[in-house]
């Protein structure tokens, strides 16, 4: 007699790295092998967020297509580079323009991966972040530059001060040198 495994439909959430959810989407994977032998989840944490005990090789494909897109970004800017200086006898100007496309278009295509949208999500709340700064005025910024100028020049004339002392004190009283 050959054992069935038994198969439930799955409707999961897709999540980050961080375990928070993206968008609320809800992802329909089909079929997917469960741990459960036909029995009814009985965990607490059900449909809270956490993990399952389903396969483990849902989001692999998806992994293997980030390194992918970004291998081909690498590429492309790499590609690009080198067909700089194998035409070097060819146009500055077209050259650059090539370099700078090709940087661009490997841009969009690194933007498509997990990676990507997390960096742009960086991007775009430190961008949040530098708005809420308050920023002192012309007259704070000449105030506090003229502050340090004086701390430094001072600073250095204790230091100074200190570097002769000490000089004095081990030539003339210890060593008993004249200078």
């Amino acid at each position: 007699m050959k054992a069935v495994v038994p198969s439930v439909p799955v409707l999961l959430s897709r999540s980050s790295s961080k375990g928070e959810r993206l968008r609320n989407e809800k992802i329909d994977y089909g079929f997917q092998a469960s741990s459960s032998i036909g029995r009814a989840a009985v965990s607490k944490t059900a449909g809270w967020g956490f993990d399952s005990l389903l396969a483990c090789q849902i989001g692999v494909q998806e992994e293997v297509l980030d390194k992918l897109k970004l291998t081909a970004a690498a590429l492309i800017v790499v590609a690009a580079v080198a067909v700089f200086y194998v035409f070097g006898g060819s146009s500055a100007l077209l050259r650059t323009g090539l370099v700078i496309v090709s940087v661009i278009v490997g841009a969009g295509v690194a933007f498509t991966s997990e990676p990507g949208r997390n960096a742009w999500q960086f991007a775009v709340g430190t961008r949040a972040e530098v708005r809420k700064v308050v920023w002192p005025s012309r007259r704070e910024t000449i105030q506090s530059t003229m502050v340090v100028i004086a701390l430094v020049i001072l600073i250095g004339l204790y230091l100074w001060l200190l570097d002769m002392l000490s000089l004095w004190t081990v030539y003339d009283l210890i060593l008993g040198i004249k200078g």
